[in-house]
């Protein structure tokens, strides 16, 4: 199958800017998961090859990759765990990485290895350790942009809904640390490349307590396998979690994902949301 070309993905400034930058760059591949207006096409600039991602006007995911990747990412880069961002414009949306060999972890073996896991908390603490903030009114905001959520098509029961509102209207925010967070770590954003774990995908950067980062694996990959959590704590180092705040931190994933992923059309993401609601709400 031939390869679309750079002109049939992008607009003209954007193919302007990516042959300034590359020259004759080719596609060799569209790796984009077609959900939502985010392309990441895997390039040949004369033999080297890079990533390119962007975003439409609305879609400010690429803005998060972009600061991640500026300001933050240069830690596990140096350390061969995450791509180095090579040119970048704000004006075009995009972002042009080093192509990162290797498979993704999810649905492979290296999904449910120890190994993976524990390289996984070892570069997710080398990516928190860089700063740490005071956030006073961090709860406070999540909690209204979170009953607001609720408002949206999606899918969740009402009984369910009621639940939630509950629990967030009862919670009582407080100020707490945040640091640089990834916002999606999990095996679908981990690559495996001769046993070495690498990160992609920084689309969802921001300043969250650290905790955050445990909640996808915790409510998918941990169920069951609890050599895995104690595999990615050894890596990290230690556990950041308390009790009530990372139950609500788990609702809020949830909720994001069964909503999120209920208007982008993913329903295997969609009922992976669901069934973390589920799972939190009826832990005692």
């Amino acid at each position: 199958m031939t390869s679309p070309a750079l002109e049939d993905l992008l607009n003209a400034g954007q193919v302007h800017q990516v042959r300034s930058w590359l020259g004759e760059a080719t596609v060799v591949s569209d790796m984009s998961w077609g959900l939502t207006d985010i392309k990441v096409l895997h390039l040949d600039a004369t033999g080297k090859h890079f990533v390119l991602k962007t975003a439409g006007e609305r879609n400010h995911h690429i803005i998060r990759e972009l600061e991640a990747h500026r300001r933050y990412t240069r830690v596990l880069a140096e350390a061969g765990l995450a791509a180095r961002l090579r040119f970048s414009s704000d004006a075009h949306r995009l972002a042009v990485l080093d192509y990162q060999p290797g498979e993704l972890c999810v649905g492979t073996e290296h999904e449910y290895a120890p190994d993976s896991h524990r390289q996984a908390g070892h570069a997710l603490r080398l990516l928190h350790d860089q700063e740490q903030r005071v956030a006073h009114g961090y709860e406070a905001r999540l909690t209204a942009k979170f009953l607001q959520l609720l408002e949206r098509k999606h899918r969740i029961g009402a009984s369910r809904c009621r639940q939630i509102r509950d629990l967030f209207t009862s919670y009582e925010p407080k100020s707490v640390a945040v640091v640089p967070t990834h916002g999606d770590w999990q095996p679908r954003n981990w690559l495996v490349d001769q046993g070495k774990l690498k990160v992609i995908d920084f689309g969802r950067f921001d300043f969250r307590p650290a905790s955050s980062d445990f909640a996808r694996l915790s409510l998918q990959q941990w169920v069951g396998h609890p050599e895995l959590e104690q595999a990615f704590l050894q890596g990290y180092g230690y556990d950041p979690r308390e009790e009530l705040s990372w139950k609500m931190m788990q609702l809020r994933e949830g909720l994001g994902t069964a909503v999120w992923s209920y208007e982008v059309g993913d329903e295997s993401f969609e009922a992976q949301g669901l069934q973390m609601l589920a799972d939190t709400l009826d832990r005692n």
